[in-house]
């Protein structure tokens, strides 16, 4: 199969604008192409296809897809790279529609960036079947011609370090559990000599003093494991590195505080965050990033058991605070908080942490950006630019006092894990607290919760888990690299 791209026409008389390759195509076969499109009606809209059958023996279907506006660039309004996001959607769909007709092999028109149609490509086949005996037929996307070959590459990284993340997020909690999550991660870490993996265990979490995340864990008959991965990608080992730090809830109950049944499957994916950042790593790695990262991720259930965290309870961690529980589901921010106070032992250039940590954060945001607090304004300008790139958008959050307030006036311990106007700001309630566990200053909390998941809202991902914002992280983590700043 081939995949061409055609641009919407600037005129009314609709001859259709193809884009090299597509022109290169259409001489190859005579001009077949562009006299069968002027038949078929009306120009081709964004993400619209049409399917030509026999037309060259090597391609047997051609699917052409509309890809816009010619020069279609970054959109400010939108705040992202609106040529790259029309390519990345028309490349799936045209990918897709070759899956549907059984094809086993696709050639892409790169259509100006082969970056961003690998994206498209590579993003939009994935589908988690693992566990089904009526599997799609695989489909195997390559580069049409030679010309883009390094950009096509790096955007099949891209896209297959979201898709890993996406595969970790999907599938069921008792087949990833957190030593499967840590041992899947250790394998794919396998291959490069510049990485070291520590799987920690349950000892040494206790000998860590990281009592806020063992509180949440031992509700669980599963052990906790704090999963702890260095990529030295700098020339010298001892340059600061990026430290990424990601929630590991195997599964979430919401503990004592339970959840309510409807839609608590999808609680498998609450490790979302370790998911993400894990996945920007393996990806780091892949692309051979030149800097220093490490990958932090504190992995376990949160469970109603008979040995359970109690609404009320007081715990410890790791910096001495002491926590009021007050309501077990907001058992992500305890975790964070040990793993944040750790994350401080390596002289970071910048902590940046992932969870899917508030139902506040999709209530104020939805799926359209991830919402970022942070500190540090040269970090937030990195990470937006970023995101402007990936088309996986951030959008900067308060961390104001007068949130902080809010879980430092705490009747039992120094703060409560909850705000104490129960649901008002609760994202932002949330980041306060994560703030009282870090001094570096340079450091951003990533809520993730309502990007966890697609259901039509970003064209080239299926209906499932998402893995956002890893390609974000990725990109985040480039700039980090070429970025002079220390």
């Amino acid at each position: 199969g081939l995949v061409l791209g055609v641009y919407s026409s600037d005129k009314d008389d609709g001859a259709a604008q193809f884009t090299s390759a597509g022109d290169a195509f259409d001489r190859l076969v005579s001009g077949k192409l562009r006299a069968l499109l002027s038949l078929c009606g009306p120009p081709l809209k964004k993400g619209k296809t049409r399917i030509f059958h026999g037309l060259h023996q090597d391609f047997p279907s051609v699917v052409v897809v509309g890809l816009g506006k010619k020069n279609a660039g970054i959109n400010e309004q939108e705040n992202w790279n609106e040529g790259k996001e029309n390519i990345r959607t028309a490349i799936a769909v045209g990918c897709r529609q070759i899956q549907d007709l059984e094809i086993p092999c696709v050639e892409v028109d790169p259509c100006g960036d082969a970056q961003a149609a690998a994206e498209g490509a590579v993003l939009g086949l994935h589908e988690y079947n693992e566990l089904k005996q009526k599997k799609k037929p695989v489909v195997t996307p390559q580069l049409h011609g030679s010309a883009e070959s390094q950009a096509w590459q790096k955007g099949v990284t891209y896209a297959e370090g979201q898709n890993l993340a996406r595969y970790l997020m999907e599938a069921p909690a008792n087949y990833i559990t957190p030593i499967k999550f840590a041992e899947h991660i250790e394998q794919k870490l396998r291959t490069f000599s510049n990485v070291k993996v520590h799987i920690r265990p349950e000892s040494w979490i206790t000998t860590q003093e990281m009592g806020a995340f063992l509180s949440v864990a031992k509700g669980s008959a599963e052990p906790p494991i704090f999963l702890e991965i260095h990529y030295l990608g700098s020339a010298n080992e001892k340059d600061s590195p990026l430290v990424f730090v990601g929630k590991g809830v195997t599964f979430d109950s919401g503990g004592i505080s339970l959840k309510p049944s409807s839609g608590m499957d999808a609680m498998r994916a609450d490790m979302g965050g370790a998911a993400t950042v894990c996945s920007a790593i393996v990806t780091a790695a892949a692309l051979n990033l030149p800097l220093n990262i490490i990958g932090l991720a504190p992995l376990c259930e949160n469970m109603p058991s008979g040995k359970a965290n109690k609404p009320g309870d007081v715990v410890r961690a790791k910096n001495g605070k002491t926590i009021q529980v007050d309501n077990t589901d907001a058992e992500g921010r305890l975790l964070l908080a040990d793993a944040l106070c750790y994350a401080h032992n390596f002289n970071a250039r910048a902590i940046v942490n992932a969870a899917t940590l508030t139902g506040a954060m999709d209530v104020a945001l939805g799926s359209a950006a991830t919402g970022v607090f942070t500190n540090s304004s040269w970090l937030w300008t990195h990470l937006y630019e970023a995101s402007i790139l990936t088309g996986d958008r951030v959008w900067r959050m308060p961390l104001f006092e007068h949130y902080t307030k809010q879980v430092t006036d705490c009747p039992l311990a120094d703060v409560s894990n909850i705000g104490k106007y129960s649901r008002a700001g609760g994202a932002c309630t949330a980041a306060a607290f994560l703030k009282e566990f870090v001094t570096a200053s340079h450091w951003a909390h990533l809520d993730i919760a309502g990007v966890m998941s697609n259901k039509d809202e970003v064209p080239y991902l299926r209906k499932g888990m998402a893995g956002r914002p890893t390609r974000t992280l990725v990109e985040f983590a480039a700039r980090l690299s070429q970025d002079s700043h220390s």
